[in-house]
Parts: C-alpha cells; sequence; structure tokens
C-alpha cells in the first residue's frame, strides 16, 4: 500500500533523497534498486536538483511531490490519496495527475478523495459520493448520471445532496 496523506509529515531535517532512503529502509527495498527508483522518482517529480536540500525548506508542492515519491517507491498495488492537489500550483496539479493516471493504467488501484469534482470527474473510473459522512452514490459516471438532470458530476452531488444554496445567497446579495 501507499499512501499520501493532505498535509504530509516529513522529517523536516531529512533531504528529499535521505527521505527516500529511510522509506527504503521501512519496506526493507535493495539500497541500490531503491536508490536508483528514487533518483528516477526524485527526476519525475523534478526534484532531482533539490534532492539534497531539507525538507523542511519546501514548499507544499514540494513536500507533496516527495510525499508521493515516497509512497510509489516500493511499487505498491494500491494507492491512497487524501487531497493530492490541494495547495499546489497548476502545473504541479497537472504533473500529479498525470502521474496518477499513468499509475492507474499500469495496473495499480488508485483511491483519492476530492472536494475538487471535477477532477474526480476526469480521472475517476468510479465515484463514491459522501455526504455528512455517508456513502449516498456510487458508480461510473454513466451510472450516477442515469436518471438525473445534472449531467456533471458537480450537478450530481447538489442533486444529491439537497440542491444548490445559489438562490439563497442572490437573495442575500439583492
Amino acid at each position: 500500500l501507499g499512501y499520501v496523506p493532505d498535509q504530509p509529515y516529513l522529517p523536516e531535517k531529512l533531504t528529499a533523497r535521505e527521505y527516500i532512503q529511510l522509506i527504503a529502509g521501512l519496506y526493507q527495498l535493495d539500497p541500490s534498486a531503491a536508490r536508483q527508483r528514487g533518483e528516477e522518482l526524485l527526476r519525475l517529480f523534478g526534484l532531482e536538483d533539490r534532492g539534497d536540500e531539507f525538507v523542511g525548506g519546501y514548499s507544499h508542492g514540494m513536500r507533496q511531490k516527495t510525499a508521493l515519491a515516497g509512497a510509489l517507491l516500493h511499487n505498491p498495488q494500491a494507492f491512497f490519496l487524501d487531497e493530492p492537489t490541494v495547495g499546489l500550483d497548476p502545473r504541479s496539479a497537472r504533473l500529479i495527475k498525470d502521474i496518477l493516471r499513468e499509475v492507474s493504467e499500469r495496473g495499480t488501484a488508485v483511491f483519492l478523495t476530492t472536494h475538487i469534482l471535477e477532477i474526480a470527474e476526469r480521472m475517476c473510473d468510479r465515484v463514491a459520493i459522501i455526504s455528512g459522512g455517508t456513502v449516498i452514490a456510487t458508480g461510473t459516471l454513466d451510472e450516477l448520471r442515469a436518471g438525473r438532470s445534472g449531467e456533471s458530476l458537480e450537478d450530481i452531488f447538489l442533486e444529491l445532496t439537497g440542491g444548490s444554496e445559489a438562490a439563497e445567497v442572490a437573495a442575500a446579495l439583492a
């Protein structure tokens, strides 16, 4: 399993390369192979030139990419991510979405949570809609669209959860 929380904890006094080696040790990976795989991942995430800097000085996006590299180091069969694109610049968010798509196409099951429904709509084969801590609908986008007026996942979500507050907001602003 691979896991990346929305606010990953990374030891601030380690460099990205040291963090990768720490993760390799936890998974008891061959040190030489892990070092090579770690370098590939740092390069993929655009961190190869900053891999010897302390993680404590990294931006949120760099920390997120370092955590993703660590979580992918051992080629997990399932990958869990909590809000993987929150707080990222558009280029980093796109990179992460592209990498997740590639990982999924190679056979890794990818589970992600997101409040950005367009991401779920574009990336996910199956979607679970949660409201108030309860799963209220699951299925493919076509299955979720069936019998509903909404086309987008956002429309479907709002229809299932009681609609939009847009009318109330408009009235309050008038």
